[in-house]
């Protein structure tokens, strides 16, 4: 069974992803391993995410990660 039905992938660094698991959007850093590592929208500890886990993000999740970044780089010095 898939999220929302949609089937895994495999994104290119700095593209945006969704973690299966539980539903997170993070942009894709690379790979260690066998897993695929996501960071937060504005920055956080990365996470691994198996390959089989990782689904494209939906668009409107992509629009409010890439709003995130933007707003988080707006209060930076």
């Amino acid at each position: 069974m898939t999220v929302e039905g949609l089937e895994p992938c495999t994104p290119e660094p700095g593209t945006f992803a969704m973690d299966g698991r539980d539903g997170r959007v993070g942009r894709v850093m690379g790979r260690v391993g066998p897993y695929v590592q996501l960071r937060p929208p504005g920055g956080g500890p990365e996470w691994d995410c198996p390959p089989e886990a990782v689904r494209p993000a939906p668009p409107g999740l992509v629009l409010r990660a890439r709003v995130t970044e933007i707003n988080r780089e707006g209060r930076l010095p």
